[in-house]
């Protein structure tokens, strides 16, 4: 049956639609805001997926480039793989979902957000997460939403909701918040340093809007909703959990608390074989192989009960820190002598080197999606091999995980770099991590700040970035403790990894993953003061000493970079027919050369001298003749009726045998030859581009500075 719900978000009309489209799905809606039209679709399988002890729920964000009138640029001329941002849609739409499924459901669940039209200023990514909500929410599956989510912009220090494509120019704030109607479920940001306070402002303004689009879509629930299905379930069976947890407890408690990653995984494997052999003692090999799965979930759920009531409890840490305690912490620039510039962060276990190559404008990376951005010059990437945990096997490329750290460190560090202007270089940082132990993204952020520096990358301030976690109580969540710089364990057994990366003066980027129904104001207003001052602390007494400050000159190794502007019209000339005399340039010189539709024109070279011999000779194609200039030119050949003198660039102009000097003139070789360099002035430019020059007036002036040099030469040796 066909139903439509409308209301308002940011003054725009948005309306939800269903029982018109994709029958078959268990949950179907079709969100129209603006012009902007994304249909979400939600399915579940019937059986749970055997043999995993998580809930598999996938998530597509699917742009397709009909929705902007657009022909992929393929090959095969359809989309192909999605891009980082769809995936980082993907993840944004799927992270406030997730914990609102029973933890014991493990029933494949997926989620298709087709992108089918798109206006600029309504985003298709907003549309998507709130369609994701209210399709789920109405279909069979379970799940205990609704949740709602918008954008946040900080426009001319005015909080806007949901910013047009205009304000989001100008905007220093790209704020994408999710949540429930009681709390904050997912947090995802990049700032121009924003300060706390209107960080946290923003965040609340956005939460007004989800509370009452959580209603809107409850309403839609109430009347349409589904029945939820009954699944099964795989809650760990509580006598045998219990009979572990009566006689392990202790063994466990000793076996997590060692400071080292290796030493602790080896303690908790040792106790992980020791109660095997216990229950496999107590029940039959058939029966002990059908629940063995079952026992290592019964363990995890020890181990994680453990480390957390020590955190909430004892106040007592894993590796004996303080709740609010950094792990040692080391860093060091200039490692790789050929690269642009490498650093290396070092945080416990947790290691990353990041390394900067320098490149030409042109080599930024093109993009091909539904948005107007067409190209970015700083691409972030991150890499996580699976040495850097300690396993054995083959990289297979960058999955979502990777993506997504990429683009958070990314976006950390895009508002303190130069503009193109100040810094005409396209940049590539890539961040290795070599050891993991929680909070890689945060240390690819001091790593990647290092590396800048270290490669002479004018950034206007360091940037360092640092996770908090939390440990709420089971039967009050309001009761919780918050940890500063939290280690693997404690994110696997947490309930929060709140990331933020910053200046001394703002916040630059945030991402925030719970496992919770949603976090407090209050808790991110901790969780930003936490963050505020371990981030100042690393910035004054970790990396500053290192290199406090840009290097004045970029790497012998990196590209040098003499820049020159030029009239547009002289832009074909400079470039010639087929690229002709631009390629001749190139091959003479060895530089490489850049264009810009507006005649600004990037030389790129190691060898100064080069460039600069590259530069002259653009200038002289380029350059305007104009009456009234006087030039420096050459004397290519000469007449009876005057010389004819080369101004550069294939311009040549006449001297008449009249203008060459106020005294009469007979014969032209007698004042000048062929090869002379003589000053000459334009005097006229005729209908058919014919250059006219005097020199005779120019000549003069010439003898006469060099008899007062003369002069002045002579007073002074006597």
């Amino acid at each position: 049956m066909f139903k439509s719900y409308e209301t308002e978000l940011a003054g725009r009309k948005l309306v939800i639609e269903t029982g018109k489209l994709a029958g078959l799905a268990n949950g179907s809606v079709l969100v129209k805001y603006g012009d902007t039209v994304v249909m979400v679709n939600v399915t579940a399988s019937k059986e749970p997926k055997e043999g995993i002890d998580f809930f598999p729920l996938s998530v597509d964000f699917e742009e397709k480039m009909y929705s902007v009138g657009k022909i992929p640029g393929s090959y095969t001329k359809r989309e192909g793989k999605p891009s980082d941002k769809a995936i980082l849609v993907s993840r944004a739409i799927d992270r406030p979902l997730r914990p609102l499924f029973p933890k014991d459901f493990r029933n494949d669940v997926v989620v298709v957000a087709t992108v089918l039209s798109v206006e600029q200023d309504n985003s298709p990514e907003v549309a998507a997460m709130i369609g994701a909500s209210a399709a789920l929410s109405i279909s069979d599956i379970p799940f205990g939403g609704p949740t709602a989510a918008v954008n946040v912009g900080l426009v001319n220090g005015e909080i806007v909701i949901n910013p047009t494509e205009e304000q989001r120019k100008i905007s220093d704030l790209n704020l994408t918040v999710a949540g429930t109607e009681e709390k904050i479920a997912m947090i995802e940001a990049g700032a121009n340093e924003v300060p706390n306070d209107i960080m946290l402002e923003a965040i609340k303004k956005g939460h007004e809007e989800i509370k009452k689009l959580c209603k809107f879509i409850q309403k839609m629930k109430d009347e349409i909703g589904k029945p939820k299905f009954e699944y099964k379930s795989f809650a760990v069976d509580p006598d045998l959990y219990d009979y572990i947890e009566r006689n392990y407890t202790e063994d466990m408690k000793d076996a997590v608390q060692e400071v080292d990653k290796d030493t602790r995984d080896n303690n908790v494997s040792k106790l992980t074989e020791k109660i095997e052999e216990d229950i496999a003692e107590k029940l039959n090999d058939d029966e002990f192989e059908e629940r063995k799965q079952e026992v290592g979930e019964a363990i995890y759920k020890l181990e994680k009960k453990c480390v957390r009531e020590m955190i909430f409890y004892e106040h007592k840490r894993v590796d004996g820190r303080a709740l609010d305690e950094i792990r040692p912490l080391s860093c060091e620039v200039g490692l790789l002598p050929r690269v642009h510039g490498s650093a290396l962060f070092t945080r416990g276990q947790t290691q990353v080197m990041s390394v900067v190559t320098l490149g030409m404008k042109s080599e930024e990376q093109e993009l091909d999606g539904i948005d107007t951005e067409t190209a970015k010059r700083y691409m972030h990437q991150y890499n996580f091999p699976p040495y850097s945990v300690g396993e054995a096997r083959t990289s297979r490329g960058p999955g979502r995980r990777e993506i997504g750290h990429g683009a958070l460190a990314e976006k950390a560090l895009v508002p303190v770099l130069p503009s193109v202007e100040e810094f005409p270089y396209s940049i590539r940082v890539v961040s290795e991590v070599l050891s993991s132990n929680g909070s890689t993204s945060q240390a690819s952020i001091c790593g990647s700040t290092l590396a800048l520096m270290d490669a002479g990358v004018p950034i206007k301030r360091p940037v360092a970035g640092i996770s908090t976690g939390l440990v709420t109580n089971p039967n009050n969540p309001d009761d919780y403790i918050m940890l500063t710089d939290i280690q693997g364990l404690e994110d696997f057994f947490g309930d929060m990894d709140f990331k933020v990366g910053g200046t001394e003066k703002g916040i630059t980027a945030i991402q925030v993953d719970i496992k919770i129904d949603g976090l407090s104001y209050e808790i991110i207003e901790e969780a930003f003061e936490r963050t505020k001052t371990a981030r100042q602390y690393i910035l004054d007494n970790i990396m500053k000493p290192v290199i406090s400050e840009p290097r004045e000159q970029i790497s012998k190794y990196a590209p040098h970079i003499i820049t020159t502007q030029i009239h547009v019209d002289k832009i074909k000339d400079v470039i010639g027919k087929g690229g002709e005399t631009i390629n001749k340039i190139i091959d003479e010189t060895g530089v490489k050369i850049d264009i810009e539709d507006d005649g600004q024109v990037f030389i790129y070279s190691s060898e100064e001298e080069m460039a600069e011999k590259a530069l002259g000779i653009i200038e002289d194609i380029a350059r305007v003749i104009e009456v009234g200039e006087i030039y420096y030119g050459t004397v290519v050949r000469t007449t009876s009726f005057g010389a004819f003198v080369d101004l550069g660039g294939g311009k040549e102009g006449l001297v008449h045998i009249s203008k060459i000097s106020k005294e009469h003139v007979r014969n032209i070789s007698d004042y000048v030859k062929v090869g002379d360099k003589v000053p000459v002035k334009v005097i006229e430019i005729d209908d058919q581009g014919r250059i006219n020059l005097t020199m005779k007036d120019l000549v003069d002036k010439k003898e006469d500075n060099e008899k007062d040099s003369k002069i002045e030469n002579n007073s002074s040796e006597q």
